[in-house]
């Protein structure tokens, strides 16, 4: 599946130049409960402000714990949204940076 579809950070063009990110380039997404390497796709099929990483990815840490194939799940937090009790993989809060 990853031969076909490889896992992938959508990012704007406006968002990628202001953190110095091309197409391709492998960045580091994180927040106070995790972090995930993944490679960037530049693309202006997503709003500025956004970023987009699918679900599915297998949770791969180095040794520092960062995620290696960009599970989703190291940056969520385990308490359900308040009105549907669902998971919350749609509203991270995140920064993005090159490595």
């Amino acid at each position: 599946m990853e031969e076909a579809d490889p896992q992938q950070m959508w990012i704007s063009p406006r968002d990628a130049a202001a953190r110095g990110i091309a197409d391709g380039d492998r960045v580091k997404v994180f927040n106070d409960r995790g972090a995930l390497l993944v490679p960037a796709r530049v693309t202006r099929r997503i709003r500025p402000g956004v970023v987009a990483i699918p679900q599915g990815a297998w949770y791969t840490p180095g040794k520092d714990g960062v995620c290696r194939r960009g599970c989703i799940n190291v940056l969520t937090s385990q308490k359900a949204t308040p009105l549907a009790h669902g998971n919350t993989q749609h509203t991270i809060l995140v920064e993005v940076k090159k490595v």
